[in-house]
């Protein structure tokens, strides 16, 4: 059965890859909490024999965001590092990485700390502004970049970064976290994969880890198909259900995401007190244009640089009651944090300088209260900060 987008992405994110179950008739697919599948005789089986290596929950999941972005074939993992992870492991020895130098702080510290060690060679470069020809060389294995970027929200020209990796032979690889398959196909525009932090606007209500790789590569496919049993970073069926759950409600969470951001952003860029402002719903920021054309609209990710030291910086996160000072984003709760010292603490400061990260660089996860409120609240905090 085709796992391709149906004809809207509302329907497809309730029914896509899911059926009423034959025993009872259940609309929601049920939660299969089990370990191992009885055997009628040995080695003959309903298709199922150990819970890590198939679940009809996860894999009901794996169906729905498969057609969500577009592809074949969708592996669930335990988290987003579990998939990002897995697709390294895919890799020859000594495979060569371009990777976009604006990266989720655990992406880079897996990088860097830890595949680097096994002969992995990752070359970080501005993939906003770089020509994809100087920037990928011929003998590249893998691209891997985030657009828009965490937590500077760059745009990459998806299109022009295929078409490189397409002439020599190298595959491409999004993260599509932050503008999720309501708002862009990544598959579309010639990505190879596309991951998932499902913990964040998939599920949408902060209380599960996970994380998904799509791709219509059979190749791909079969190698993280068998890797996901090999190396076992599966989630649990309850995880993959409550995503389930939560992608029901992922295109009308995200224009409301959206519509919430766009009137933060407003608000922020009338404030004499904010040096820069970072997001491609501002149509001062450079990725605007390509935004347009790249994407349908975006979601409730804003980064802003606060005219001020450290101190008031911290105080400013610190002082607000709406949003809460918490890691990750994409639940309906608006979040506030600090990358340089949170999320992207792990970046050597050295790195964050040169990128643009620096102490007074706040990241905002807009939620989906009213948006009055949540102005009022950053108005408050704003003024306590000055104290």
């Amino acid at each position: 059965m085709s796992r391709r987008l149906i004809d809207h992405v509302e329907t497809a994110a309730i029914h896509a890859g899911q059926t009423p179950e034959p025993v009872t008739g259940s609309v929601m697919p049920p939660v299969f909490q089990t370990a191992t599948y009885a055997q009628e005789w040995p080695a003959r089986h309903k298709g199922y024999e150990y819970a890590r290596t198939q679940n009809p929950t996860r894999e009901a999941l794996e169906r729905v965001v498969a057609a969500l972005e577009g592809a074949d074939e969708g592996i669930a993992f335990a988290s987003g590092l579990a998939a990002t992870s897995t697709v390294l492991q895919a890799l020859p020895e000594r495979a060569r990485v371009v990777c976009g130098d604006d990266l989720y702080g655990g992406t880079h510290r897996l990088f860097n700390q830890v595949f680097a060690r096994r002969s992995i060679t990752f070359v970080a470069v501005d993939l906003s502004r770089a020509d994809p020809t100087d920037a990928i060389p011929d003998g590249t294995h893998l691209v891997w970049l985030e657009t828009p970027t965490n937590p500077l929200l760059k745009v990459i020209d998806l299109q022009a970064v295929a078409a490189r990796c397409q002439q020599i032979g190298a595959a491409l690889a999004v993260d599509n976290t932050f503008a999720t398959p309501v708002f862009q196909r990544p598959i579309r525009h010639g990505a190879t994969l596309v991951m998932h932090s499902a913990t964040k606007y998939l599920n949408g209500h902060s209380d599960v880890v996970g994380g998904i790789i799509v791709t219509s590569d059979a190749r791909w496919a079969a190698d993280l198909r068998f890797l996901q049993n090999a190396s076992g970073a599966v989630p649990g069926p309850w995880d993959a259900w409550l995503t389930l759950r939560g992608i029901k409600t992922l295109p009308i969470r995200m224009a409301k995401h959206q519509e919430n951001a766009r009137a933060i952003v407003a608000w922020l860029a009338a404030r004499p007190d904010v040096k820069r402002l970072h997001t491609p719903l501002y149509e001062r920021d450079p990725g605007y244009a390509l935004a347009k054309r790249q994407m349908s609209g975006f979601s409730g990710m804003v980064s802003f640089v606060l005219d001020g030291d450290l101190a008031r910086t911290e105080k400013l996160v610190s002082s607000t009651r709406l949003f809460t000072l918490a890691e990750s984003l994409g639940g309906v709760e608006s979040l506030i944090e600090l990358p340089a010292v949170m999320t992207h603490a792990s970046v050597p400061p050295k790195v964050r300088a040169s990128l643009g990260i620096d102490d007074g660089l706040v990241r905002l996860s807009v939620g989906i209260e009213h948006a009055d409120d949540l102005v009022a609240d950053l108005e408050q905090a704003f003024e306590a900060s000055k104290s």
